[in-house]
């Protein structure tokens, strides 16, 4: 297993400690750990997202999904007096009780999660807020007042 040191980065920036440590995290992950359940990440719009999880097996009253800060998380847990109830010949179908965790931009909201035949969808978009949007700068003349700034069209 490779080990990067993240020191020289810390020591020439400043306020990207963050996406540092979720980086060291990332890496020292093992890539096999943590693969249940399956999900999906797509990109469905410039600015809009979709986490598709397979939840096969669980309600939605089984099923919880937060946003906490800068991180998504979700989780199942199924009801033990359920499955004690039932005698299977064979069980394929896992629902063993999981918390995934998914890191967030800034700016980055959940707008909804639907659960349908078996796929818990997470809708996610990125607001970057008016103060953060590039703006245009008129160039008035040297004996002229200064002419405020307007937004760009994007």
């Amino acid at each position: 297993m490779r080990t990067y040191d993240f020191s020289p980065l810390y020591r020439a920036t400043v306020g990207f400690d963050r996406v540092a440590d979720m980086l060291d995290r990332v890496l020292t992950q093992d890539a096999g750990g943590n693969s249940y359940p399956p999900y999906n990440i797509e990109k469905t719009d410039e600015n809009a997202y979709r986490i598709s999880v397979a939840v096969a097996g669980f309600s939605e009253a089984d099923l919880n999904v937060e946003q906490r800060e800068h991180q998504l998380v979700i989780a199942a847990k199924k009801d033990k007096d359920e499955a004690d109830k039932r005698t299977y010949l064979h069980r394929g179908i896992a629902t063993r009780a999981f918390e995934k965790r998914f890191q967030l931009a800034d700016h980055v909201r959940v707008t909804g999660a639907v659960a349908e035949n078996g796929m818990l969808h997470i809708d996610l978009v990125r607001e970057v807020p008016e103060a953060l949007k590039p703006r245009r700068i008129e160039i008035g003349t040297s004996g002229a007042k200064a002419i405020e700034a307007e937004a760009v069209e994007a």
